[in-house]
């Protein structure tokens, strides 16, 4: 049991893992040529490529983390704690990747290191781009599978899981970011002046940055707590207006406290003929419905509420 578990967390993090091994290897490579060729751009890669690495232990621990069943202090659980790390990853690009990479390429344009020759960095480059190839191309189709017929853009606001496109995010950054190195290193030779190199390494940084305040807002998001999909809701409400003895749904509030958790608060208006009793049973009924019909359904809140009453209590206050 435990080697089948551990498989299939291999499995559902395959991204992950296949990010992180490519980041490994790719940043020992830059470091090494940046060392020989005193490249500006292959040493801002190189730290590039181990703040990706560290991103993507921090969400494998934030996944784990997340994993904890609930208890008294953390009633819903600790699913949210992956949107923390998932926030410090975007922190720690900003912080370190573009940091690291302005300040490195600022102090190169200040004193140029002589030039050397390129044919190492244009192999490692060669490299990289493969591994980051390749992960990029596992991360878009995890991405893929997930989004269906959504946009790119709408997939990736809606996303309640950081991991997948924040590696996304990441890998496609990286392999521009070695398109950029490579066209710095070229132009350094080609016209003799290794400032160019320099100034690689700024837009290096500059696209960490941008990269780092659009996943930011997307964390941001996710830790301050996102509804669920409206196609959820909708079915939501559908399965309640649907169970005799309600009268109306007057509002259905969800809000994901981890990726595939959602807790719900339904305000229904039941027939005034019921029972308590009744109510009850009905509300218990409702309960293994839902959660049958729709699993992530973790945690279910059913108040009874008359139609005109719930109206009132969302009306603007007047004045």
């Amino acid at each position: 049991m435990a080697k089948d578990g551990a498989g299939a967390h291999i499995k559902n993090n395959l991204v992950l893992y296949g990010a992180l091994a490519a980041n490994l290897g790719i940043g020992v490579a830059k470091f090494i040529a940046a060392g020989i060729t005193g490249s500006s751009s292959m040493l801002t890669e190189g730290v590039h490529s181990v703040v990706d690495s560290g991103n993507q232990v921090l969400l494998l621990y934030g996944q784990r983390r997340a994993r904890r069943p609930a208890d008294p202090k953390h009633p819903f659980g600790y699913g949210r704690e992956l949107y923390f790390w998932a926030f410090v990853v975007a922190l720690l690009i900003f912080a370190v990747g573009a940091g690291v990479s302005i300040y490195e390429g600022y102090l190169h344009i200040l004193d140029p290191e002589p030039l050397s020759d390129p044919v190492v960095n244009y192999v490692v480059l060669g490299v990289a781009v493969l591994l980051e190839g390749s992960s990029w191309t596992i991360a878009v189709r995890e991405f893929n599978a997930k989004r269906g017929d959504t946009g790119w853009w709408r997939a990736i606001h809606e996303s309640k899981d950081p991991a997948g496109f924040i590696v996304l995010f990441e890998d496609s950054a990286a392999l521009i970011g070695l398109a950029v190195a490579g066209a710095g290193v070229w132009a350094s030779h080609y016209f003799g002046d290794p400032r160019i190199d320099g100034v690689a390494s700024i837009l290096i940084g500059l696209i960490l940055a941008t990269v780092s305040a659009l996943l930011a807002r997307e964390a941001k998001g996710l830790l301050i707590g996102e509804r669920a999909d409206p196609v959820l809701i909708e079915r939501v409400r559908s399965v309640v207006g649907a169970k005799p003895g309600i009268s109306a749904v007057n509002h259905v509030r969800t809000i994901h406290t981890a990726p595939d958790a959602v807790f719900v608060a339904i305000s229904a208006d039941f027939d005034d003929a019921l029972t308590m009793g009744a109510g009850e049973t009905l509300i218990e009924e409702l309960e293994a419905e839902l959660k049958a019909a729709i699993p992530t359904l973790t945690s279910i809140y059913i108040r009874p509420e008359k139609h005109e009453e719930a109206i009132l209590s969302f009306a603007p206050a007047a004045g």
